[in-house]
């Protein structure tokens, strides 16, 4: 995702130490989200070939519904799960994959930069790390929220878009749901995705991926 960090993981690297959250052992792999694995393994349905996520809309085709014009995000505001993180572009590796934002810096978000901006008119996507090999990251949390919470983005236009959560689910990378997760849609929604699931040591990889669902409001 982020300029030089490719989303495949280190094969010489250990996989991280379990940690116990909310009776589910979660944990980070050394350079990867399962986010870039999901992302693109699920987007061709008929099968594992990578490719990007929807782009945005055409100049001039303005979909319906409320939505703002294009702008970076700067900031992502998640009260309910106190995160306050700013964001990083991300981009498509060669292999297909989006890339991961980098695992140096734990409090990161990135967006898909070449896609829709949260806020505008389409489905962002907005992906983040549960943990790193050493600690607990800006989405280890994601799972406590619920339908109904709310958070933001700040935009570089100086605007604050906000949204609310309309469910928050796992899905098994080997049955990601691609088109409901990243089709371009008439209304401005926002998908947070990180990894979920176990750990496969063999693979060094997570089994499913954490997505939340949330619209413009």
């Amino acid at each position: 995702m982020a300029a030089g960090r490719p989303s495949s993981v280190d094969a010489d690297s250990a996989p991280p130490e379990r940690r116990l959250r909310k009776g589910a052992t979660v944990f980070w792999g050394v350079a990867a989200l399962v986010l870039a694995v999901s992302l693109v393994g699920g987007l061709d349905e008929s099968s594992d070939t990578s490719r990007a996520p929807h782009a945005a809309p055409a100049a001039g085709s303005a979909p319906p519904g409320k939505h703002l014009p294009r702008s970076r995000p700067t900031r992502l505001l998640i009260p309910t799960i106190s995160v306050d993180a700013p964001f990083t572009d991300l981009a498509i590796a060669r292999s297909g994959r989006l890339e991961a934002p980098p695992a140096a810096d734990t409090n990161l978000v990135g967006w898909y930069a070449k896609g829709v901006s949260p806020g505008e008119a389409g489905t962002a996507v907005i992906a983040g790390h549960v943990d790193t090999k050493t600690s607990a990251a800006v989405f280890a949390d994601l799972d406590g929220l619920e339908k109904g919470d709310r958070f933001s983005v700040k935009r570089a236009d100086g605007r604050r878009a906000h949204f609310v959560v309309d469910s928050v689910e796992t899905f098994d990378k080997d049955h990601f749901p691609s088109e409901r997760v990243y089709a371009d849609t008439p209304r401005a929604q926002v998908r947070l995705i990180t990894c979920a699931g176990d750990y496969d040591r063999k693979v060094k990889d997570y089994t499913a991926n954490l997505v939340v669902f949330a619209h413009l409001v």
